[in-house]
C-alpha cells in the first residue's frame, strides 16, 4: 500500500515540476491531460486498486483523491498565471490614444429601397398603399380579373398551385381584384408585394416582387394613365428620361400598353464605345412596365357601376432596382453578399 501511496505523491512533484515549463495553454491543456486524463497517470495508478488487499483500499483511495485536488488546485493556480500573462502582453502593445473602430452601418437592401420610393412617388399622387394574401384562390388571381379557366394568358403565369383552386399569387393584381369587391370609387391604390411563378433564370427569379397600381373615377382615361406614369418614371430616372408607350395585351385591361424608357446606359443612342449597348441591344430603349384601361369585364365582375373607368400599370421592383442601379444580374438580390449589399449603406 505504501509503495502507491508514494507514486500517487509523487505526481504532485512531477506536476509541479511540469506546470513550472508550460508557457502557453497547449502545453498546460497536454500536461493536464497526461496526469489527470482519463487515461493519464493517475487513472492508470488506480486501476491498480481492485488488486489490492480490501483492508487497504480506503487508504490508497484517499490518497488518490487527495492527490487529484490538489492537481487540480495546481493547474488552476497556473491557468490564471498564464491567463494574466496574456492579458499583460495584450495591454502593452495596446496604445489607448487611439482612435476606435466604428461598427460597420447597415443598410437596407436594395430592393426594399427602391420600394419605398415607389411608394413614396405614388403616395404624393394620392395613392394609397393596399395589401393582399400572398397565397391566393384561383377567382381573384385569374377570373375576376378576366381569365376564366380556358383562357391562353394563364398560360403565360407559370402558375404555382397548391391545390386545383389555391396558388401562390403570380401577381399583386389579385390584390385590386380584392379591393373593388369592399371599396367604392374613387379609388387609388398601388400594391407592393411578393409574388411566385415557376421561372429561373439570369432574369428571373421563382419569387420577385411587384408594385401594382390602380386608378378608377369618374373619367378616368388614357391620358390620366400617360401622365401619371411618366410623372414616375421621371421621379425615378431623372427629369431628362424619355417615355414611351407601345400597344400590347393583358386580359385585365383594354386598349393596353407596355412602358419604355431611354436607356440609361447609352443614354438612349443604342451604341456606347462604339458597339450596340448590352442593356438595350442597341435600340435605346428599355421596358419599365406593362399598363392600361382596366377591361370592363373586370369592373362587372366585382359589381362596379358602369359609368366609371380606371387604369392599373404593374412593374417589377428588381427590374426598376437594376435599370437604375447598374445591376446585371437578377440573382444579386437575393445571394445575401455583404460585399454587393453594402454599397447601398
Amino acid at each position: 500500500m505504501m509503495n502507491l501511496v508514494s507514486v500517487l505523491e509523487n505526481l504532485v512533484g512531477e506536476l509541479e515540476e511540469g506546470l513550472g515549463k508550460a508557457e502557453d495553454a497547449q502545453a498546460l491543456e497536454s500536461l493536464r491531460v497526461d496526469i489527470l486524463g482519463r487515461k493519464g497517470r493517475l487513472a492508470q495508478i488506480m486501476s491498480r486498486l481492485p488488486s489490492l488487499p480490501p483492508d487497504e483500499r480506503p487508504a490508497v483511495g484517499l490518497a488518490a483523491n487527495s492527490v487529484k485536488e490538489r492537481c487540480n488546485a495546481l493547474f488552476e493556480e497556473r491557468r490564471k498565471i498564464l491567463a494574466a500573462a496574456r492579458e499583460t502582453a495584450t495591454l502593452t502593445g495596446f496604445d489607448p490614444t487611439l482612435p476606435g473602430l466604428a461598427p460597420r452601418r447597415g443598410s437596407l437592401h436594395p430592393v426594399t429601397l427602391i420600394t419605398e420610393e415607389i411608394c413614396g412617388i405614388f403616395s404624393v399622387m394620392g395613392f394609397d398603399v393596399a395589401a393582399g394574401p400572398e397565397v391566393e384562390n384561383d377567382y381573384y388571381n385569374f377570373e375576376a380579373l378576366n381569365m376564366p379557366p380556358e383562357h391562353p394568358a394563364r398560360d403565360m403565369q407559370d402558375t404555382l398551385y397548391i391545390t386545383d383552386k389555391v396558388l401562390l399569387r403570380t401577381h399583386t393584381s389579385p390584390v385590386q381584384a380584392r379591393a373593388m369587391t369592399t371599396r367604392r370609387p374613387p379609388l387609388s391604390i398601388i400594391v407592393p408585394g411578393k409574388v411566385y411563378r415557376r421561372d429561373s433564370d439570369l432574369t428571373h427569379t421563382p419569387m420577385f416582387h411587384q408594385v401594382e397600381g390602380l386608378m378608377v373615377d369618374k373619367g378616368i382615361s388614357m391620358a390620366h394613365l400617360r401622365g401619371v406614369l411618366t410623372s414616375f418614371v421621371r421621379s425615378v430616372f431623372g427629369v431628362r428620361t424619355r417615355v414611351r408607350f407601345r400597344p400590347s395585351f393583358f386580359p385585365f385591361t383594354e386598349p393596353s400598353a407596355e412602358v419604355d424608357i431611354s436607356c440609361r446606359l447609352c443614354e438612349g443612342k443604342g451604341e456606347r464605345r462604339g458597339e450596340a449597348c448590352r442593356v438595350c441591344k442597341g435600340t435605346g430603349w428599355v421596358e419599365i412596365l406593362g399598363c392600361g384601361m382596366v377591361d370592363p369585364a373586370v369592373f362587372a365582375a366585382v359589381d362596379y357601376p358602369e359609368n366609371v373607368s380606371g387604369f392599373a400599370f404593374g412593374l417589377g421592383v428588381e427590374r426598376v432596382a437594376m435599370l437604375k442601379y447598374g445591376i446585371g444580374d437578377l440573382r444579386m438580390f437575393f445571394e445575401n453578399d455583404l460585399r454587393f449589399l453594402r454599397q447601398f449603406a
